[in-house]
């Protein structure tokens, strides 16, 4: 029964996750989070934040990396496959409309228009891990006493830096990495 929730979940965000990776974050969060429960919001945080540091796509990661925790190596094939399967069926059928009727503005006015709507999806899903990151514990009426002054250090830090000195954003997971442990010993 979890292969086939993990399956139908996965080809849903599949199915409806336009603009790439960033853009398909709330329907991941909704599905794993909000609707099914596998996740709690700091884990999927984390899975999120893992999947930004390994190769491949964060959707089709995120969906190995959540089958994996609810169902083994199994539960991560059937994720993974989920995730994929209505891209791959999406993009055979478009690539043919697409070569039949390119030099329409009718298909340039479609991909001009779904612009505005991944830029809302996107700062939707940064806002959410943002909220997961500073607020740990928001259930509290008290939000100041919940916040993570070292996390929102760390976001204005390499924020900083990475506007100032457009340095490699590997360089600046690291380094956070790197300062969060040292603190955690501290």
């Amino acid at each position: 029964m979890i292969y086939i929730q993990l399956l139908l979940s996965f080809i849903q965000i599949g199915l409806f996750s336009f603009g790439g990776g960033y853009a398909s974050l709330p329907f991941i969060q909704n599905q794993v989070v909000t609707k099914h429960h596998w996740l709690t919001m700091k884990e999927f945080a984390d899975i999120i934040t893992i999947s930004q540091t390994t190769p491949g796509p964060i959707a089709i990661n995120a969906a190995t990396f959540v089958g994996i925790n609810v169902a083994g190596i199994k539960g991560a094939i059937v994720a993974t496959i989920g995730c994929v399967l209505p891209s791959i069926i999406i993009i055979l059928f478009l690539s043919i409309l697409y070569y039949k009727y390119r030099g329409l503005s009718f298909m340039d006015g479609i991909l001009y228009g779904l612009r505005p709507t991944v830029i809302a999806l996107i700062a939707i899903s940064g806002f959410s891990l943002l909220q997961a990151s500073v607020l740990p514990n928001s259930s509290n009426t008290h939000i100041l006493q919940n916040l993570d002054y070292v996390s929102i250090v760390l976001i204005v830090g390499a924020l900083y830096i990475l506007r100032k000195y457009k340095t490699n954003p590997i360089y600046i997971m690291l380094g956070a990495g790197i300062i969060r442990l040292g603190l955690y010993f501290i």
